[in-house]
């Protein structure tokens, strides 16, 4: 089955690929993660993708680490966070939750979003 995990978003921005079998070692990074939720074949996914991948530098920059997970491929691991549509971006510090942005709001907003949680809840971190 194809995964849709040859899109350039992927390799660009390092994500790591994440399931249940690897999220609890994803959480332990340190610093602060993006879990990008999304789906094969999914039109706002994809939107999302390209605008990430072609302003993969200025996202690289944000010194965020990321992880990604088909959900139509992992359908518990989806549930296990009660979303109800996709694409999802889960921010987490350390094992915690620090909120999440659906759908995609753009480059501009997500961008605001990425800078926001930096400065609130880097001062402390050792980099990733």
């Amino acid at each position: 089955m194809e995964t849709g995990r040859t899109h350039p978003f992927f390799e660009k921005v390092k994500c790591e690929q994440i399931s249940e079998q690897n999220f609890d070692q994803f959480l332990l990074r340190t610093g602060l993660k993006i879990l990008f939720l999304w789906g094969h074949q999914c039109p706002n996914c994809e939107i999302s993708k390209n605008v990430m991948a072609d302003r993969f530098e200025e996202l690289n920059k944000q010194g965020f680490y990321w992880g990604d997970c088909n959900v139509y491929e992992n359908m518990e691991f989806g549930k296990r966070f009660g979303i109800h549509g996709i694409p999802v971006f889960m921010f987490f510090r350390d094992q915690k939750v620090l909120g999440k942005v659906s759908p995609f709001p753009g480059w501009a907003p997500f961008l605001e979003v990425l800078e926001k949680i930096q400065q609130k809840h880097s001062g402390s971190l050792t980099p990733p």
